[in-house]
C-alpha cells in the first residue's frame, strides 16, 4: 500500500479512536478539554501512532489490539508540543498552521492541558490488553521511560541548556537520541509488543526506530535553515534564531544530508529480518528521507 493513503487510512483510525478516549469539549471543565482537544486535532500526520500500528502489522498484529498504545504515544507527542512552544522554552507562536495552544487559552491552560494530555495517556495505555510476553507493568514502563527525566524530558533540558553555547556533535546526539529518537522508538517497539513480538524481533524494531529517529531530527533541522515558515507549518529558522545547536549548524548541510541518508539505510538493514512484512515501515524510512530538505 502507497505510504501516503496507509497514513490517511491509519490516521482516521487513530482521531476516531482519541476522539472516544479523550473527554468531550462540552465536559467541565469545558476549558481544559476544548485546549486538550485544540492541540490534539490540530492536523498532525500522525507519524508516531501510525508507526505503532505499523510494527503491530509487521510481527502480524491486529491493529485493534495496538490502537490504545498507539492513541497514548499521540498524547505523549502533542503534550510535548504544548510545553515545547511555551515562552518559557521555544516561544513560539505557531504550530501545525495555526497559533499556538498558549496563543489561544493563555500559559496557564497551555500548561495544564499538556499535563492533562501526559495523564491521559496512561489513562489510555492502562485499556491496552496484555499479551503472553508483555504484561501491562511493560507497556506502562516503556511509554514512562521514554518520556521520562533520561529521555525526553532530558533531551529537552540538554537543549535548553544548549542554546547559544557551542556543543560538541556528540552531545547534539545526545539531545537528538533522548528528545525525538527515544518516544519515536518506544512507538515502534509497543507496536511490538502489542502483537507479542518476539525478542529477536523487538531488538529488530529498536534498531529501526532509533535510526529513524535520529534521521528524522536531520531532516528536520535542515528544514528548518531550507524552508519557509508556510510550508513548515511552524516558524522557520527559530533554531538559528535561538542559537540552538543543529545539524547544519555543526556539521554543515551537506554533511547533515549525508548522515540523513546513513540513517536511512541503517533503519532499512534492521528491517531485513521481517521480509515482506516490513514493507510499511521501510516505506516511512523512505518517506522522511525524501521530505522537501
Amino acid at each position: 500500500m502507497e505510504l501516503k493513503s496507509y497514513l490517511t487510512a491509519r490516521g482516521k483510525l487513530i482521531d476516531q479512536a482519541l476522539d472516544r478516549f479523550l473527554p468531550r469539549a462540552s465536559v467541565k471543565p469545558r476549558t481544559i478539554h476544548k485546549a486538550m482537544r485544540y492541540s490534539l486535532f490540530a492536523g498532525g500526520k500522525r507519524l508516531r501512532p501510525a508507526l505503532t500500528l505499523a510494527a503491530a502489522e509487521a510481527c502480524d498484529g491486529e491493529v485493534a489490539r495496538a490502537l490504545p498504545a498507539a492513541c497514548a504515544v499521540e498524547c505523549i507527542h502533542t503534550y510535548s508540543l504544548i510545553h515545547d512552544d511555551l515562552p518559557c522554552m521555544d516561544d513560539d507562536d505557531l504550530r501545525r498552521g495555526r497559533p499556538t495552544s498558549h496563543k489561544v487559552f493563555g500559559e496557564g491552560v497551555a500548561v495544564l492541558a499538556g499535563d492533562a494530555l501526559l495523564t491521559i495517556a496512561f489513562e489510555i495505555l492502562a485499556q491496552a490488553k496484555e499479551t503472553s510476553r508483555y504484561k501491562m507493568p511493560a507497556l506502562i514502563g516503556e511509554l514512562a521511560g521514554a518520556s521520562g527525566s533520561q529521555w525526553l524530558i532530558g533531551g529537552q533540558v540538554a537543549d535548553l541548556e544548549g542554546e547559544g553555547k557551542k556543543i560538541s556533535g556528540a552531545e547534539l546526539k545526545y539531545i537528538h537520541r533522548c528528545k525525538t529518537a527515544a518516544l519515536l522508538t518506544a512507538s515502534i517497539r509497543l507496536g511490538g509488543m502489542s502483537a507479542n513480538a518476539s525478542p529477536a524481533r523487538l531488538k529488530n524494531l529498536t534498531e529501526f526506530g532509533q535510526s529513524l529517529g535520529l534521521a528524522f531530527q536531520v531532516i528536520d533541522d535542515i528544514l528548518d535553515v531550507t524552508q519557509t515558515t508556510e510550508k513548515l507549518g511552524k516558524t522557520a529558522g527559530k533554531d538559528v534564531a535561538a542559537t540552538k545547536a543543529t545539524y547544519p549548524a555543526i556539521f554543515g548541510l551537506e554533511r547533515s544530508r549525508e548522515e540523513a541518508h546513513r540513517l536511512t539505510l541503517a533503519a532499512h538493514a534492521a528491517l531485513k529480518p521481517f521480509g515482506k512484512s516490513g514493507a510499511t515501515l521501510r516505506a516511512f524510512a523512505d518517506y522522511l528521507l525524501v521530505r522537501d530538505y
